[in-house]
């Protein structure tokens, strides 16, 4: 891949699209941590690069990821990434997600991780939005009442929002803007000042507040 021009960078969800100037595409996904960061290409490399670009202005583009997580995928002309993904959050609707969960037995903290439902939900995000849902996390997804689905667009919609006001994923001054649940365990919920708990779903772990979300339907 030499002498390319970048003609666009597409966002698809967590994908990144790297569009080239023969219609090939780069994508990226980032994982849990991974990052670009930008330096003069004389600069010594940064610790965990783990794809490198170099331009022709003497800039250099790195793929940064301490876990080795991230992958980043050629696609030649006319063989673009197959992706099935749902919708975006910004185009989210209550009938939407309510024809999605009626078809899902598992819990929707889980059902929320899935692409194929919302895309671009991660995490961190699912338990943001659950917490502004006052849903359980546990609670079954296809035993969410009408009304629960409503406060969990809203949830979704408004943690994604709190998510881009952070300037960045990683940056310096993420925690200026701090969680309302995620990673608060054992501190007071900074709704109901009950104290927040962490449980292991799918093997992630998931934050809560049995005050505010402690009612579940469905095992």
């Amino acid at each position: 891949m030499v002498s390319r021009r970048v003609v666009r960078v597409e966002r698809h969800a967590k994908h990144q699209h790297i569009v080239l100037d023969d219609g090939a595409i780069v994508a990226v996904h980032f994982r849990m941590n991974g990052d670009w960061e930008l330096a003069h290409a004389h600069d010594p490399l940064p610790s965990y690069a783990r794809i490198v670009f170099a331009t022709t202005d003497g800039m250099r583009l790195c793929l940064v990821d301490s876990r080795a997580l991230c992958t980043a995928t050629y696609h030649a002309p006319g063989a673009p990434p197959e992706l099935a993904l749902g919708p975006e959050p910004d185009a989210l609707t209550a009938g939407a997600l309510w024809d999605a969960l009626a078809r899902r037995t598992g819990s929707i903290k889980t059902v929320l991780l899935d692409q194929r439902v919302v895309a671009g939900l991660g995490n961190i995000y699912v338990a943001e939005a659950l917490w502004r849902a006052r849903v359980h996390p546990a609670h079954r997804a296809s035993a969410l009442s009408g009304r629960q689905v409503q406060a969990l667009v809203r949830g979704i919609k408004a943690a994604i929002a709190d998510g881009f006001a952070r300037q960045g994923r990683y940056r310096a001054g993420l925690r200026d803007r701090p969680f309302r649940v995620y990673d608060r365990e054992g501190s007071a919920c900074t709704r109901c000042r009950t104290k927040v708990e962490r449980m292991t779903q799918a093997g992630r772990s998931t934050y809560w507040c049995p005050g505010c979300q402690g009612r579940r339907a469905g095992r």
